[in-house]
């Protein structure tokens, strides 16, 4: 017995030493790209059920001996396997599924996965945004969505033209419908702040899903047939991180419109009779000064954007995020400020049964603006007058004046600028409760609520200084106007989804109640006696929709998506109030078919076809039908003993008016090749217009007007649009990704009320003139123009024309349509390349067949504007290309229509990380970049992508700079 006990305890004495020759390891688990520790990743020895996991810390202990394997997993990330050879620490940094990630993709009401989406719906994540000064989120999707264009100007902070597929209007919005969080937004703004996109935080965005087809819109019903982008911000984590974006910006005009320098002004004012006169030398100055460098600066800008995420009371996953933007404009004052606080709480109760999602933003813009009239001073004044004159009695800025008069002609720009203070506060608090609730006793049903609410408070101040230069008896001003806009939403609605057998099987149906208020008040200028205040609002617009959705996959091989919406607005009549938008699609996995099962060339090819109707309803408030009336002018006015009443005027009305209706048929392919290492999408659609939402004439006395928005014509645009991802370098330190898309858009005005053809495109110079036209079986915004002939040694004749009717009379008869503004092809290419700790990405567009009318040579680039009126007045030196004398002779000459066809780098960033700095700094980020680098055009004005109300039309663009960036990102 002794002896038993003996070696039993012997036996016990040397387990715990050898444990089959068993060692400790311990590490810590990191995600590669953030160096932010994992928590709950598993560890686990291959081929046993021994293992562990992660802690809070991303730490683990485990025990192994040598020759096992050590596998590391966690959902969403590619698994590790490391040989155990007796090393006691094993650090690991686990990398992103980039596969599985893009699985998921948000749709309205729900999400789905690439593989059964059966729409056109394409998705970017934050890891694939276009980089660079990014100061509002659109900016983040430029160039990376076929399809999709992004036009933003040179302001501060501005607001961008973005349009899916070319739109689907003329004279109604061609804006898509945003939605943030669940939240639409209105694409209206107001006064004070630079744009509806201005005030959000791109720092504070996870991804976009933007919606193209019929198909995936009409879901949303009257308000997506321009299309639809969702917005959804980032969200809490349990795991505890905070990181710190810093970055300054230095940019700088690499361009100017030229203009005669003040001795060759002098020259030219010599040298050149106006109307067999000789112009008055004794107004030319003795300074030599050019206006554009005065009224231009070379610009700093920041941005900071500090956020934290974490527990809250160890059982809320919260994100918190505050940042800070500061941008100067290119012209003198102009300046953008923006401050951003975010919340969000994302906890989960019952066991994962309720989810909720709380998303509480703020945002406080800033802005002083600057009248960008001034450049078109700048290329007018004087060069051989100084800026500033001490004996002035305007604010000592030198102006053309007779003793204290002020002669009739351009001001001094840079006076005009600094003499007026015109700032604007826009304050908004916009953000959104959801809740989630799959049903206890049901599981495959889910409840969701969703309540939005948006709210902007602006703040309107100009100031004039009394010393601005004026002959008028009231000498500046003080003028404040005040602006609120709400914006409230519920939604609610229920999910039932259910596999049977082989058909799996999903069911949505909701309600949506939205509404739009608006109301504002200005005080008229203080200084002048005869200015009244006024107080304005527009009627509340409600939106009431119905929805439901039906989703049915079949062998996980082919899919039917059914979606209606009846949609209900109070901008309509009671007759015309209601719309129906259906919409259906049918897809096939082909891939996962038999015959290609198994194909080690083709990964993924799915066959889609589309057909939806979607509506249009944003027209201007004043052409509303519960608009019945509007205040006259404030000074017209009734009193009635003490009581002082203002007039009224009955408003044009049209009962009939109703939707704007486009029907879209798509057909599709998605593929991918050599396990998606090369994939992408083709599609060929049709858009059709009908019921167009169209200011037009109607008899005299039939209305309150002689024009009345009214239903009239149709458009058809046509398109075909391909992307292609590649992951051309796939290793472990070394990768190159590749994107390319391109989109070919073709327009055409089918139908216009009675035939008739409509003018537009108003341009400067002269009075009422006008240079495009709507007309059946043209594109929109046409231009129309004369002939320009010109004499046997190719120069152009001024004022002479081609008699294309022959009819031996030189009339708008004669102009002919060539041309448009929209591009026949929209291309972008992206690339991303890392290697090792070295990342580079740069990011190019290109538009081909875009036509620009140059207003600026048109209206400016004749001789006989050296006479300003009263003085003397500069112009473009290309006036020598032609030495044309009159504008009127020649401003719809075919001679300013230019092909502005272009290709421009817009963003090229170098970047370096260092890991792994301390126990809390898990790396710093260092990076260095351009924007705006490079433009490739034959276009002759300052910049080919021309942004503006006209189409197409380039009377002085706000300049875009070229900016140098610097910054650092740190990650705790």
């Amino acid at each position: 017995m002794k002896t038993t006990m003996n070696g039993l305890l012997l036996f016990l004495f040397f387990v715990p030493i050898s444990l089959f020759a068993q060692n400790i390891v311990k590490g810590t688990v990191t995600e590669k790209s953030t160096a932010i520790p994992l928590p709950g990743v598993n560890v686990v020895i291959k081929n046993s059920t021994t293992g562990t996991s992660t802690d809070f810390d991303g730490q683990y202990q485990l025990q192994a001996k040598k020759g096992d394997v050590l596998v590391f997993s966690y959902v969403g990330y590619l698994p590790i396997e490391i040989p155990f050879t007796g090393q006691s620490t094993i650090n690991v940094e686990m990398a992103e599924d980039a596969a599985l990630l893009d699985e998921i993709v948000v749709i309205g009401y729900g999400s789905t996965t690439k593989k059964d989406a059966t729409g056109s719906v394409e998705a970017i994540t934050s890891e694939d945004f276009t980089r660079g000064n990014i100061v509002t989120p659109e900016n983040l999707l430029s160039g990376r969505i076929s399809g999709v264009s992004i036009n933003t100007s040179g302001a501060p902070g501005s607001g961008s033209q973005i349009r899916i597929r070319g739109g689907s209007s003329i004279n109604a919005s061609n804006d898509p419908l945003i939605i943030i969080d669940g939240l639409p937004i209105t694409n209206d703004s107001n006064r004070g702040s630079r744009g509806i996109l201005a005030s959000i935080n791109p720092n504070d965005i996870d991804s976009f899903s933007v919606l193209k087809d019929a198909s995936a819109t009409a879901i949303y019903g009257s308000r997506a047939a321009n299309g639809v982008i969702i917005i959804v911000t980032k969200k809490g984590k349990s795991t505890f991180s905070a990181t710190l974006d810093s970055q300054y910006s230095f940019g700088e005009l690499t361009d100017r419109i030229n203009v005669f320098s003040a001795n060759d002004f002098r020259s030219l004012v010599a040298s050149q009779p106006i109307n067999g006169s000789n112009l008055d030398e004794t107004l030319l100055g003795n300074a030599n000064t050019n206006w554009q460098d005065e009224i231009f600066r070379n610009t700093v800008s920041s941005q900071h954007n500090l956020s934290l995420q974490g527990s809250l009371f160890k059982a809320i996953p919260t994100r918190f995020s505050f940042g800070i933007t500061n941008q100067e404009g290119a012209i003198t004052t102009s300046e953008f400020e923006r401050r951003n606080l975010g919340l969000a709480l994302n906890p989960s109760l019952f066991d994962d049964h309720l989810k909720i999602n709380l998303n509480a933003n703020l945002s406080f813009e800033d802005n002083r603006f600057a009248d960008s009239g001034q450049i078109g001073a700048a290329l007018r004044y004087d060069p051989t007058q100084p800026v500033y004159d001490p004996t002035s009695p305007f604010g000592g800025f030198y102006q053309h004046r007779n003793g204290n008069t002020l002669l009739n002609g351009t001001t001094n720009p840079v006076a005009s600028l600094l003499q007026t203070n015109n700032q604007g506060d826009s304050n908004r608090a916009y953000g959104n409760l959801n809740l989630d609730y799959k049903f206890h006793f049901l599981p495959e049903l889910k409840a969701v609520l969703n309540i939005g609410y948006d709210e902007t408070e602006t703040k309107e101040i100009q100031r004039t200084s009394a010393l601005v230069a004026t002959n008028d008896d009231v000498r500046g001003n003080v003028f404040d106007r005040f602006e609120k806009r709400t914006n409230e939403l519920f939604d609610g609605y229920l999910n039932y989804s259910k596999e049977f057998n082989k058909v799996r099987s999903e069911f949505t149906a909701g309600y949506s109640y939205q509404k739009f208020t608006f109301k504002g008040n200005n005080t008229g200028n203080r200084l002048d006696p005869n200015s009244a205040p006024d107080t304005y609002a527009d009627p509340n617009v409600v939106l009431i929709g119905f929805f439901g959705r039906a989703n049915l996959t079949f062998a996980d091989k082919y899919l039917l998506t059914l979606t209606y919406r009846r949609d209900g607005s109070s901008r309509f009549s009671e007759e015309n109030r209601w719309g129906n938008f259906p919409a259906a699609a049918l897809a096939w996995n082909i891939s996962d078919e038999d015959f290609l099962k198994n194909s080690n060339v083709i990964s993924n090819l799915k066959l889609r076809a589309g057909y939806g109707i979607t509506g249009q309803q944003e027209v201007s408030q004043k052409d509303i039908f519960l608009n019945r009336y509007r205040g006259g002018n404030p000074n017209s006015q009734y009193q009635f003993g003490n009581t002082v009443i203002q007039s009224l005027i009955a408003s044009e009305i049209n009962p009939d008016l109703k939707w704007e209706e486009t029907t879209t048929f798509e057909f599709g392919v998605d593929y991918g090749l050599f396990d998606n290492k090369l994939s992408g999408s083709l599609n060929v659609f049709q858009k059709n217009s009908k019921d167009l939402l169209f200011e037009a004439s109607v008899a005299d006395g039939a209305n309150f007007s002689n024009n009345v928005i009214q239903n009239i014509g149709e458009l058809r645009i046509q398109g075909l649009e391909f992307s292609l991802n590649a992951d051309v370098v796939k290793q472990e330190d070394f990768n190159v990704n590749v994107n390319f898309n391109a989109t070919f858009l073709d327009r055409e005005i089918t139908d216009l009320a009675l035939g008739q053809d409509v003018r537009t495109g108003g341009i400067a110079g002269g009075t009422g003139n006008n240079i495009q036209m709507h007309r059946i079986g043209e594109a929109p915004n046409s231009f129309s123009v004369y002939k320009q002939l010109y004499d046997t040694a190719g120069n152009p004749i001024e004022g002479a024309y081609a008699d294309l009717n022959g009819d031996n009379v030189i009339n708008d008869d004669d102009r002919y349509i060539k041309e448009n503004p929209g591009a026949d092809v929209i291309l972008g290419f992206q690339s991303n390349i890392n290697y090792k700790n070295f990342d580079l990405s740069f990011n190019m567009r290109a538009n081909l067949g875009n036509y620009v009318y140059n207003n600026v040579n048109s209206s400016r680039a004749q001789l006989g504007q050296l006479q300003d009126n009263a003085v003397l007045g500069n112009v473009p030196t290309s006036v020598l290309n032609t030495n044309f004398q009159r504008t009127s002779d020649v401003i719809t000459s075919d001679l300013y229509l230019e092909d502005a066809s272009f290709l421009k780098m817009d963003n090229i960033t170098l970047g370096y990380t260092f890991n792994n700095i301390s126990k809390k700094l898990k790396s710093i980020r260092l990076w260095g970049g351009v924007q705006n680098v490079f433009v490739i055009t034959n276009y002759t004005g300052l910049d080919p992508e021309v942004t503006g109300t006209d189409p197409g039309i380039d009377n002085l663009i706000y300049p875009r700079p070229r900016t140098i960036l610097a910054g650092a990102n740190f990650k705790f």
